[in-house]
């Protein structure tokens, strides 16, 4: 808003000098004079038109920046061993199939070792079906064993099939027949967590993961709404956000869900910003200033931030109908969103007001 402590122009002021009273030469020189607005000062100020606008409701919040869930992915073992080499840092960015980690693991050499003596069992029951079929079809051997060789064969790819399932399962083609396996990242993005070190051993019963990774090309913001103003906010608002580290650039996006359930401790609502971090500026765990934007309230006489003059309390306006047609209007001020101030009463849509440098002329008006 416009406050009556201004710094006005010297150009200014000598116009306000050079105003003089606009009377006519046939009138009376008895009764108070009209202001008038010079030539010089009509350069420098600026005429603007009330009009009706949608109210734009601005809710102020905070949150905090976090990955989008969607993006993210931990990293478990395949099996327990030692841990040989970890090659990335918290926070490296990796690339979708870049190793992680190198672990030695027993359990994985003797998976490959069962996977050995598995194919010599499969030779084996494979001769003794080869013979037992030739047997029987000479009339030597009955269908009986002929059956029972056949079923060992089975039985035997059955328990090889089992035993590269396990080592599928246990890092597939990320594994050595020497007992190593490699840790993968699984996707693109960056380390956001790393739990092992090398020479770290990994047990049996470990239940943690040993990275995550992240991907923030996306994020999250999360916002914290009070009970008052859970009306204010719905689906689809705008949303407006500035961080700590970068106070200048705004980020825009929409607010894609609203919770239905409020913290029993904090008493807040929570709600999710989606905002695209192509720059990758935002880092999750930030903290961010929201402002939501609510443009489906009521209609009501709007007029430039600018043009109001606040004195003592009060807010007026200087009506414009002619450059000596100058009045000051008390206005009822309904919000201020900005630039654009909204008004309850004293203006009426199409009437002109004086945006700039009006402080002048509010002056002069009242002195005179």
């Amino acid at each position: 808003m416009i406050f009556m402590k201004q710094f006005l122009h010297p150009a200014i002021l000598l116009a306000a000098l050079t105003m003089t009273a606009c009377k006519s030469k046939d009138q009376p020189p008895a009764g108070p004079s009209k202001v008038c607005i010079s030539d010089s000062l009509s350069r420098m100020i600026r005429i603007d038109t009330a009009n009706t606008k949608r109210i734009d409701d601005q809710l102020q919040l905070s949150g905090e920046i976090s990955f989008d869930d969607n993006k993210v992915v931990k990293v478990f073992p395949f099996s327990s061993g030692q841990v040989l080499e970890v090659k990335v840092s918290l926070g490296d960015k990796v690339s979708k199939g870049q190793t992680l980690a190198v672990i030695k693991s027993a359990d994985v050499a003797g998976n490959y070792a069962d996977m050995a003596t598995a194919g010599n069992d499969i030779a084996i029951a494979k001769k003794q079906l080869d013979n037992a079929e030739s047997l029987y079809k000479n009339g030597i051997a009955s269908e009986r064993e002929y059956f029972e060789a056949k079923e060992n064969y089975n039985k035997s790819l059955a328990a090889s099939r089992k035993l590269q399932e396990q080592i599928a399962i246990n890092g597939g083609g990320h594994t050595n027949p020497n007992g190593t396996y490699i840790v993968r990242a699984p996707m693109s993005g960056y380390v956001v967590e790393k739990k092992i070190t090398q020479g770290s051993f990994i047990r049996s019963d470990f239940n943690d993961n040993l990275f995550t990774v992240g991907d923030i090309s996306d994020v999250w913001v999360w916002a914290n709404v009070y009970e008052s103003d859970i009306s204010r906010v719905h689906e689809g608002y705008t949303v407006h956000v500035t961080t700590l580290a970068y106070p200048d650039t705004v980020f825009n996006g929409v607010v894609d869900k609203v919770s239905q359930l409020l913290d029993p401790e904090t008493k807040v609502m929570k709600i999710r910003v989606r905002l695209p971090n192509s720059s990758q500026l935002l880092k999750p765990e930030m903290f961010a200033n929201i402002t939501v934007e609510n443009k489906q309230g009521a209609m009501a006489t709007s007029v430039p931030t600018s043009a109001v003059i606040n004195d003592n309390g009060k807010a007026y306006v200087i009506i414009y109908k002619g450059n000596c047609d100058l009045t000051i209007r008390e206005i009822q001020v309904l919000k201020s969103a900005g630039d654009i101030t909204y008004i309850k009463a004293g203006i009426n849509p199409g009437e002109k007001i004086i945006s700039q440098n009006q402080v002048l002329l509010f002056n002069a008006l009242r002195e005179g």
